[in-house]
């Protein structure tokens, strides 16, 4: 994925200003207060240690840095919800099977996201991690949610 990241930058014009690390979410490679913001998409949810890396995004932000999250989440319209689930339990492996040629992947995928945790639970953990002024935004009433806070 790194390796694609680097091509598409190249191919965009970005050569310079940019560094490429490859490291671990827990135990960030960067010393601390270093950075304005911090930013995650759909990658949190596989992260071991949740806690760690949260903290890891604490530590090296700087003071007024933030945290944006963005993440499936758990979808909060009842009638949207039972939809949802019977295409992502019914539809996605399959598709993932004929697509990708692997369907236990998207099982997972499904699996992974419905233990997640729910929005109000996930900036609570957010919040446990030090950071403050939590707020989350559904988007697609709920099917994903960013998640924002601020090293005060």
């Amino acid at each position: 994925m790194l390796e694609v990241g680097k091509q598409r930058a190249r191919a965009q014009g970005l050569t310079t200003g940019l560094s490429w690390v490859q490291g671990n979410a827990e135990q960030l490679p960067f010393p601390d207060a270093c950075m304005d913001s911090y930013t995650v998409a759909f990658g949190i949810r596989n992260v071991t240690d949740r806690h760690a890396a949260l903290c890891e995004a604490h530590r090296v932000l700087r003071r007024g840095g933030r945290l944006l999250c963005l993440e499936f989440s758990q979808v909060s319209l009842p009638l949207l919800r039972q939809v949802y689930d019977a295409y992502s339990f019914n539809v996605i492996p399959k598709i993932g099977g004929l697509v990708a040629h692997d369907e236990a992947s998207y099982q997972y995928l499904v699996e992974s996201i419905r233990q997640f945790p729910d929005q109000e639970s996930w900036a609570d953990q957010i919040r446990d991690a030090g950071f403050r002024a939590v707020t989350h935004e559904n988007l697609t009433g709920g099917v994903v949610a960013i998640h924002s806070g601020f090293k005060l």
